[in-house]
């Protein structure tokens, strides 16, 4: 089966599993997945990510993250840019989320990062997602 958007297929898979409190949640795996799940190990919304090599296609297992108490560390994740309507932002119009204190996932020349790294190194791109 194909999707026609894989990108929101992990957020949502990402999102649900951490409603009921899952320690893992697992998804079939692209590059952009994993560029995905690197940049949200990065900032500290994930534990870990890993990739695991399967008969029809590998598969991406991320390993969700929680403080005491079963605290969730993902409050919010959002899809922004979609099939059918890309959303890009230059170098100056990088979304800031929550004032800062959340995360814009942003693909660019330079490769998949985030809002800061992307203000960082001077590059604009296409808004993936809205992580807080």
């Amino acid at each position: 089966m194909t999707l026609s958007d894989p990108i929101a297929d992990m957020l949502t898979r990402i999102r649900n599993a951490n409603m009921v409190g899952k320690e893992t949640v697992s998804m079939p795996s692209s590059k952009k997945l994993i560029e995905i799940a690197r940049v949200m190990a990065e900032e500290g919304y994930i534990v870990r990510y890993e990739v695991i090599d399967g008969e029809p296609r590998a598969t991406l297992e991320i390993t969700l993250k929680y403080g005491e108490k079963k605290a969730k560390t993902i409050r919010g994740i959002k899809r922004i840019s979609k099939p059918g309507l890309r959303i890009y932002a230059g170098k100056d119009e990088l979304p800031r989320v929550l004032g800062g204190l959340g995360t814009a996932i942003v693909s660019t020349s330079k490769g998949v990062m985030c809002d800061r790294d992307a203000r960082k190194a001077g590059v604009g791109g296409e808004v993936i997602a809205y992580v807080w």
